[in-house]
């Protein structure tokens, strides 16, 4: 009896976590479409200059945020005694150390506007600065949204933030504001997340401190706290390099460049990792049930990232001119560089949830470690030959990477080369096709509008990817609708 309760409960654990990413999913794709849309029309109106200027800030605030964070925020969803007094102190932390950084960051602004050779970093990084404090009064309730896997409530903040921020930054870019439209609106996103979570969170925080608690939930995030500061070292070194070396333009460029890939296929992956974690949780036990399931992850995931790397890389082109216009065209070479660096980060993107959920997050963490000791020369090196180089090295840096990756996991899942490569066939037939095509479509439309080759494009690399995955993963395709349709 007890082993059926426990069944059913793992069961349901993971059907709510995949209503869930349904849930997130939907929020994230019509977030980054807002976001899209937003950037599309602001890379029209403002100065490349300004771009950089932000991006530079935003590198800045990420780094802090970790520090903000503390790795509490895992360590309260993870917690299950005792969670109101916990929240309560974790809420307290977030809020001494946000209205902390908001402080400290007005001293040390200048040094880093020195550090980038640009005195306007400085009271940009200032106002982005008051994010911290925001930021703060709404951390916990997110958090515990995510503990319960309620993203359908989650979804009315996300999407408040991104609709505010995007409405106010073309508003105020019109209005003439220039880098301030894009500051401005990022304030007013968060601080329209902070009201909506709490009206659609009923959970009400006391100011409380309790030593014991915190000194648990501190014991426990470490790990994930160093792991954290370096993935966001990680994530955030090639804009250091590229701000401090080859200027904001520069910066600019590339934030534009890399920005679709994320948007488009790497942010998806992270929403994915809503459902892989609870799910190789849940049969961490079975060696069997948890080596099918890193199998399929890899399959499922390379059905999605294939088509869409390709397609920037095929079409990178008429993408950049519609989406951003023609005074960006210096980013095509670099999109179709990100392109292949995205499926390439997409082979075996969720192996560090097996880790995670087998009881070994040391192992992620020195993997983060190995990764950061190889970006930084191959960035650094790239960096000497321009931009294009500085990409080529972070590639470099990733293929190495991936390949390390796998092959550790294939030690405690035992996945062999043919079984991964197994599970590539679908996408990468589909992808065989696709590519003809697509050039076809290309070379027929050379003469067409930006706008009508981009439609073509993307319809006939569509329909032929997808007609050919109909035929080999017909009945994949029919039970994930299905499934999706309940969950939703």
């Amino acid at each position: 009896m007890n082993t059926l309760t426990s069944n059913e409960h793992r069961s349901n654990i993971v059907h709510k976590a995949s209503r869930g990413m349904v849930w997130n999913f939907l929020a994230y794709g019509l977030g980054k479409l807002v976001v899209l849309l937003t950037t599309s029309i602001l890379a029209r109106i403002l100065a490349r200059d300004d771009f950089g200027l932000v991006a530079i800030a935003v590198v800045v605030i990420n780094y802090l945020s970790v520090i903000k964070d503390l790795g509490l925020g895992v360590a309260l969803i993870q917690r299950k005694e005792a969670v109101d007094d916990a929240a309560d102190t974790v809420f307290t932390i977030n809020l001494i150390v946000g209205f902390f950084l908001t402080i400290i960051i007005f001293p040390f602004a200048p040094f880093i506007a020195s550090y980038f050779g640009d005195p306007m970093v400085a009271p940009v990084l200032r106002w982005l600065g008051v994010t911290f404090a925001l930021n703060a009064l709404g951390a916990v309730h997110i958090i515990l949204l995510t503990k319960e896997l309620d993203y359908r409530k989650k979804f009315i903040p996300d999407m408040g933030n991104a609709i505010v921020k995007g409405v106010a930054s073309i508003g105020l870019a019109y209005a003439g504001f220039g880098v301030w439209a894009l500051v401005f609106g990022q304030l007013l996103g968060v601080l329209t997340s902070v009201i909506l979570v709490w009206l659609v969170l009923p959970w009400r925080p006391r100011l409380a401190l309790k030593r014991e608690i915190a000194a648990v939930l501190m014991t426990f995030g470490a790990t994930v706290f160093i792991e954290d500061i370096l993935s966001i070292f990680n994530e955030n070194l090639s804009s250091i390099v590229t701000g401090r070396l080859l200027g904001l333009e520069q910066l600019s460029i590339f934030t534009l460049a890399i920005r679709l890939p994320e948007m488009l296929l790497i942010g998806n992956l992270w929403v994915m990792t809503g459902i892989t974690f609870p799910a190789f949780s849940a049969i961490q036990d079975d060696p069997n049930a948890l080596r099918r399931g890193a199998l399929m992850s890899i399959r499922i995931v390379q059905i999605i990232a294939v088509p869409i790397s390709l397609g920037m890389l095929l079409s990178a082109d008429p993408i950049i001119r519609v989406v951003f216009g023609d005074k960006w065209l210096d980013a095509i070479p670099l999109l179709r560089i990100f392109a292949i660096y995205a499926w390439v980060h997409s082979i075996g993107f969720h192996i560090g949830d097996i880790y995670k959920a087998i009881g070994r997050p040391d192992i992620l963490l020195k993997l983060t470690i190995f990764s950061t000791v190889l970006l930084i020369p191959s960035i650094w090196i790239g960096s000497r030959f321009g931009l294009v180089g500085l990409a080529w090295g972070q590639l470099f840096a990733t293929v190495v990477q991936q390949i390390v990756s796998l092959k550790i996991a294939s030690l405690f899942v035992d996945m062999h080369l043919k079984d991964i490569v197994g599970e590539l066939k679908p996408s990468a037939l589909g992808g065989a096709v696709m590519i003809p095509v697509v050039f076809l479509a290309m070379t027929g439309t050379q003469s067409s509008s930006p706008f009508m080759q981009l439609a073509v494009v993307s319809f006939f690399g569509a329909v032929a990817y997808i007609g050919i995955l109909w035929i080999v993963e017909r009945e994949n395709f029919v039970q994930l609708l299905k499934k999706v349709g309940v969950l939703i």
